[in-house]
């Protein structure tokens, strides 16, 4: 017989065992279908807020760096006597024009800068004369002949003298320029001369061959690389470059003659590269007479007011020259922030 089982009428009835996991499942899945289906959107949504955001800074801040040119340029167009004393330039004086450091292009005695300064001085009707304060160790024989050139075409156009006051150098390059004067000054231990050419470098291949190393060089032209340092040169070769410098040599014994004329006491070691003082320089005929820049203008010019007109580089110009590669180095970092391009 079967136990009677006794149950609340009201009570549901129990669900079947094996039914109660597939509606568990299915009651999981509804619930977490929307929720990723939501996170994927937010997270989307702020990615893209986030590339928003960033284009408005980069745009701004281009906006900003345009303006910013822009005002420089204002600015220098505005200031264009950087160098030069605050003095009517109408009243006689003696001009100045400063070469000091390595003659080079793009450093500050590059023959575009000195140019410059010098046609300004030239130009002036105040000045009386033209004196080059030259404190150098020489440089590039190219720049030093430009101006060289240019100084005595100035002198003739405009018939003005032209002096040179050594400070403590005027070696090699700087000499170059210095014979296209007039006149040259010197202190009495300045450093004058050198008149040579030199060409410079290291060779690198015995060590290489101590070392077991291998240069593996490929030109398009058996003397393309002779000045490369992990080459070996050939005689050839160092005939050629030898060659080279002494032509560029006799351009340099060439211009001191033409600039110094009679007034040279020519010597076997003159063009041999040595260098003296300035009082040697002075009885050799190198110079002229010792003097500083105060009695030039003072007994000589007879203009004892000073004007400098070296051209100078303002904080202004120096931001425009750096602007181009600031400006490239923020583009590449803005780049990464860009819409599309992460």
């Amino acid at each position: 017989m079967t136990e009677p089982v006794f149950t609340d009428p009201a009570a549901p009835a129990p669900a079947p065992a094996d039914a109660a996991a597939p509606a568990a499942a299915s009651q999981s899945s509804v619930a977490s279908g929307p929720a990723w289906e939501r996170s994927v959107i937010e997270k989307w949504m702020q990615d893209s807020l986030a590339e928003q955001r960033a284009a408005r800074r980069w745009k701004y801040g281009m906006r900003l760096a345009w303006l910013l040119f822009f005002a420089t340029l204002i600015w220098l167009g505005m200031d264009r006597s950087v160098g030069m004393h605050n003095t009517d330039v109408s009243r006689p004086h003696t001009a100045v024009v400063e070469i000091q450091g390595e003659i080079a292009p793009g450093a500050d005695a590059s023959a575009e800068a000195v140019i410059t300064s010098l046609r300004s001085a030239f130009e002036d009707e105040g000045a009386l004369a033209v004196v080059l304060l030259i404190n150098s160790p020489g440089g590039s024989p190219v720049q030093a002949g430009i101006m060289n050139d240019e100084i005595r075409r100035l002198k003739a156009l405009h018939k003005k003298p032209v002096y040179v006051v050594v400070e403590e150098t005027c070696a090699s390059a700087a000499y170059y320029i210095a014979v296209a004067a007039d006149q040259i000054f010197v202190d009495k231990a300045s450093i004058v001369g050198s008149i040579g050419v030199l060409m410079d470098g290291f060779g690198f291949t015995g060590l290489m061959d101590k070392l077991g190393v291998e240069r593996r060089l490929m030109t398009a032209g058996q003397n393309k690389g002779f000045l490369d340092p992990f080459s070996p040169q050939t005689e050839k070769q160092k005939e050629f470059a030898q060659s080279m410098l002494n032509q560029i040599h006799q351009q340099f014994i060439g211009a001191v003659k033409d600039g110094r004329g009679d007034r040279l006491k020519e010597t076997p070691e003159t063009f041999s590269g040595l260098f003296w003082t300035g009082d040697q320089a002075v009885k050799m005929g190198l110079a002229d007479h010792l003097g500083n820049l105060d009695y030039v203008a003072r007994e000589v010019v007879k203009a004892p007011e000073i004007i400098d007109y070296t051209r100078r580089e303002n904080v202004a110009e120096r931001l425009v020259k750096r602007f181009g590669a600031s400006m490239g180095e923020s583009m590449a970092s803005a780049l990464r922030y860009a819409p599309g391009l992460r």
